[in-house]
């Protein structure tokens, strides 16, 4: 074996909601280490998308992140000279991961609102089938579709 075997943390729930999936959202959502803030504005975001929805943003935020979970994904495969998109199933976890990515980015792309609004708008586009992380998706699968001819080359 080359290296050591990676040993994965359990992580606690949300201390607020309770819940897995906000604690890692919360996670991906902080930068350089600043928890609180990333905690505020998701706590912004759920209030405004109770007071926009009257639903459980939980809930919401749950179905924004399998609405933008691809199933398929293309990796870059390099045979005799050439380089070939490969269509490759995506694991559980890597799908969860690459969907709140896509929700973050695009939420962070929008220009002229604080990060709190533009989070929501993009988590309840996301639980309606809309938005930039939906496209993103479907670019994707539409990508994996025409290049399923080399799906015999992923290893």
């Amino acid at each position: 074996m080359r290296t050591k075997k990676r040993v994965l943390r359990p992580l606690d729930p949300d201390p607020i909601f309770r819940d897995l999936t906000v604690a890692k959202f919360i996670n991906y959502l902080m930068r350089d280490g600043k928890k609180a803030v990333a905690q505020k504005v998701l706590i912004k975001t759920f209030n405004i998308i109770k007071e926009k929805t009257n639903n459980n943003p939980v809930v919401i935020l749950k179905k924004a992140i399998d609405n933008a979970s691809p199933y398929v994904e293309v990796i870059s495969r390099r045979i005799g000279g050439a380089t070939y998109q490969v269509p490759k199933e995506v694991r559980s976890e890597r799908r969860s991961f690459l969907a709140m990515r896509w929700l973050i980015e695009s939420a962070r792309e929008t220009k002229g609102k604080p990060m709190h609004l533009k989070l929501a708008e993009e988590l309840i586009a996301s639980a309606n089938n809309d938005g930039k992380a939906i496209k993103k998706k479907i670019e994707i699968q539409k990508i994996a579709e025409a290049n399923k001819a080399f799906a015999h080359l992923a290893w």
